[in-house]
């Protein structure tokens, strides 16, 4: 990406967790960003790989942390996956679906009709009531040929006690009792960042993405050919960069920065690698 100056920017792609919050705890500057945002008339939309809440659900966690965005900004995994197969399928399509409460009103939603017997998708997201009636359905339906969607692959969830098994293990799961590889919606895959750069209105060359994982945030955004910026609340640091096949356009140490950066009273900090030593 080539832009040269986040001041160039008009529409903003967030992730949450080490972006916006940490745990139950907002991050400084983030409810003044989201309204610099709103009265400069430049779009955003907050992107999540979490498929179990809808955004109502989303909407009221916010609420409880003194968050306050519009319904119209979150844009979970789930709602990604029922836009995605709305372009593919006809209204009333079966549809077979691992999952919780996101996934469920999504794909309901956008028309689709849930079949357990002979459905047409096989669509997983994290169900953290999962049992082995679910992945044996979901086994068969897809080796008799229904199409394998996975919400997102996020191999862990991190929670309170430490890493527990996310999406990506049952998807994984599928995939080794099946031998088919799904098609997946979430970051890192650029699918997702697509669907809500349409939803932003803002062409590519004037839209942003500001994650904390280099794994999953910035690489989507590369895929999806839009400027990255790492900022360091969360997972990523500076000495992680060059672990990473795609580095970030930016660096901003919070959002206070990035705002900063973003109205043009403080310089951009662009990332350039650390220069190779010679003898």
């Amino acid at each position: 990406m080539t832009v040269s100056s986040l001041a160039d920017i008009r529409g903003v792609l967030f992730d949450l967790d080490g972006v916006i919050y940490l745990g139950a705890r907002p991050l400084p500057g983030v409810q003044e960003l989201f309204d610099w945002l709103e009265a400069t008339g430049r779009p955003y939309c907050l992107v999540t790989n979490n498929s179990t809440r809808t955004p109502v659900q989303y909407q009221a966690v916010l609420q409880g942390m003194g968050i306050h965005v519009p319904l119209s900004t979150i844009f979970t995994s789930a709602l990604a996956t029922a836009q995605y197969l709305q372009k593919l399928y006809p209204a009333g399509t079966s549809v077979y679906v691992i999952g919780e409460d996101g996934i469920h009103e999504a794909l309901a939603q956008a028309g689709f009709q849930e079949d357990s017997r002979r459905p047409a998708i096989v669509c997983v997201g994290l169900d953290r009531h999962l049992t082995y009636e679910k992945l044996r359905t979901g086994c068969l339906a897809i080796r008799a040929g229904a199409h394998f969607v996975a919400t997102n692959p996020d191999r862990t969830l991190p929670t309170e006690d430490g890493l527990v098994p996310g999406n990506g293990a049952i998807v994984a799961a599928l995939q080794t009792a099946t031998d088919v590889e799904p098609i997946v919606i979430g970051k890192p895959s650029a699918t997702m960042i697509d669907l809500a750069i349409e939803r932003l209105g803002t062409p590519k060359e004037a839209t942003v993405i500001i994650g904390d994982r280099l794994d999953t945030d910035i690489a989507a955004g590369a895929a999806a050919g839009i400027a990255t910026a790492l900022v360091l609340t969360g997972v990523h640091r500076l000495e992680d960069i060059p672990r990473f096949p795609a580095p970030p356009d930016f660096v901003v140490q919070d959002l206070i920065e990035f705002r900063a950066a973003l109205e043009g009273s403080v310089p951009s900090r662009r990332y350039r690698p650390a220069a190779v030593r010679t003898p």
